[in-house]
C-alpha cells in the first residue's frame, strides 16, 4: 500500500458519524486491510518508527535513542501522542525542527482504534466513528501546530484497529500504519532481543520500538543493532 495525499479539506466529525454509522468490523488486530506494514515493493531502505506513547504508558523520553540516530545520521518517523506532546513540549518542538526526523500521529489518548468499544493488552479502545474521530484529529491539531502541516501517517495505540476504523483515518487524510517487526515489544524486551530482532530487518520492513522508555534495553539493543545492519549496506528512510 502507498501511502495518499492527504484532502484539503478532511471530513467533519459529523460527516464521519453519518458515514460510517452501522458498518460492522469484521477485522481486529494489527494488519486490518489498508494499513502500511511493509514499504512499496521494490523499496531498497527500512522505515525505522518510535512510538512517543505518554500519559499512564510513560511520558519520559529516550534522549539516548535519539542521539544514537543524531550521532549515525539516521532518519526515523516518530509517532507522538498528545498526552506525551504535552508532558514533553519543548523537546517535541525541538524534534519537530530536526530534519532528521517526520513526525507522526499517534493519537489524542493512546486508545486502540474501534468502532466497537474492543480492548488490546487491556486498553478499551475507541466505541464508535465518532470517538475514533476524536482520536485521530484531536491529535493532528496538537501536531498540525506543532510542525506547520497536517500528519500524513496515523498509528493507534497498541496499533490496534478494525477495518472500519483503518477507512476512516484514509477519509481524514492519513495512511494507517503497522510494522513488520516489533523491535522492543513495547519497550520490554532486554538489550540483546532489542539487537537481535532489529537486526532481522531487511529492505521494506517497517521496524517499531519505542522512546519513552529511558530505562528499557531499547536505546542500547538499538544501537547495536543500527551498527550491524549498517554494515551490511542497508539504507534507513522515511515512512512518508
Amino acid at each position: 500500500m502507498q501511502i495518499g495525499t492527504a484532502a484539503s479539506r478532511s471530513p467533519s466529525r459529523l460527516e464521519i458519524v453519518t458515514s460510517y454509522a452501522g458498518r460492522s468490523p469484521r477485522y481486529w488486530g494489527l494488519e486490518a486491510p489498508g494499513v502500511l506494514t511493509h514499504l512499496a515493493a521494490g523499496s531498497e531502505g527500512i522505515a525505522l518508527t518510535v512510538d512517543f506513547c505518554g500519559g499512564p504508558g510513560g511520558n519520559d523520553y529516550d534522549s539516548a535513542l535519539i542521539t544514537a540516530l543524531r550521532d549515525r545520521h539516521i532518519p526515523a518517523t516518530l509517532f507522538l501522542n498528545s498526552r506525551w506532546i504535552t508532558a514533553n513540549i519543548e523537546t517535541a518542538r525541538q524534534l519537530a525542527v530536526d530534519p532528521l526526523f517526520e513526525l507522526a500521529n499517534h493519537g489524542t489518548s493512546h486508545l486502540p482504534l474501534s468502532t466497537a468499544g474492543k480492548s488490546a493488552y487491556g486498553i478499551t479502545g475507541t466505541q464508535n466513528p465518532g470517538e475514533v474521530y476524536d482520536e485521530v484529529m484531536t491529535n493532528t491539531s496538537v501536531l498540525a501546530q506543532l510542525t506547520g502541516i497536517s500528519p500524513r501517517l496515523f498509528r493507534p495505540g497498541t496499533a490496534y484497529l478494525d477495518e472500519v476504523a483503518a477507512n476512516i483515518v484514509k477519509a481524514l487524510g492519513m495512511t494507517p500504519t503497522g510494522f513488520s517487526i516489533n523491535a522492543d515489544g513495547g519497550a520490554t524486551y532486554p538489550a540483546a532481543t532489542v539487537a537481535s530482532e532489529t537486526s532481522k530487518a531487511r529492505s521494506g520492513d517497517i521496524i517499531i520500538c519505542h522512546g519513552n522508555h529511558p530505562g528499557s534495553g531499547t536505546a542500547e539493543g538499538l544501537m547495536r543493532a543500527l551498527d550491524t545492519i549498517a554494515a551490511r549496506g542497508l539504507l534507513f528512510v522515511h515512512l512518508d
